[in-house]
């Protein structure tokens, strides 16, 4: 759950945007037409974000150097990572107050309704700086799906490739934001 890179690359729309850019994740389907007409294209913004940096060179290279018993969790836990960077390198106070703002205004869909209070009061947002408590998230993440937790058994490799993945990083969001951060 990357909020944090979704609302930096949704920031410049209206606060209806953003949300839909915050809540994609707990939106099924292809059918939008029950939100409203800026919360649907922050969804579809969203999913677009995701399609191009599953496919990003960078990521793609990431996903191959990782182990093979949890590779295929490795985009859940790059995408923490890259919420990590935005806010130790590029930490903004207003714009973490103007999510929690939005997704506090409205009930988040099921799928998040337990998350988004917690993300607030706990402050997630910023927290991500710090690398030790964003891989406690990643940790959490995986404790809720099925089988044996991949995502926790993931955070030592993400310790030891920390270097690389800063650099990743370092290419990857100029990339997302000329495409689009509008």
């Amino acid at each position: 759950m990357n909020f944090l890179a979704h609302a930096e690359l949704a920031r410049h729309g209206s606060d209806d945007f953003l949300l839909g850019n915050l809540i994609a994740d707990g939106v099924k389907g292809q059918q939008l037409a029950a939100w409203p007409a800026a919360v649907a294209a922050g969804i579809r913004h969203h999913r677009q974000v995701d399609a191009a940096i599953d496919c990003h060179p960078e990521v793609v290279a990431l996903r191959a150097s990782a182990p093979a018993a949890q590779r295929r969790f490795v985009g859940i836990a790059l995408d923490l990572v890259w919420d990590h960077f935005l806010a130790a390198c590029h930490p903004d106070r207003q714009l973490v107050i103007r999510c929690y703002r939005v997704l506090g205004s409205t009930p988040a869909p099921d799928r998040l309704g337990r998350l988004v209070p917690a993300m607030i009061e706990g402050d997630w947002l910023a927290r991500y700086a710090d690398f030790a408590f964003t891989c406690r998230a990643i940790a959490g993440i995986g404790s809720r799906l099925r089988g044996p937790n991949r995502l926790a058994e993931l955070t030592p490799w993400l310790d030891d490739e920390y270097p690389r993945l800063e650099s990743a990083f370092a290419r990857l969001w100029p990339d997302m934001r000329a495409r689009f951060a509008g």
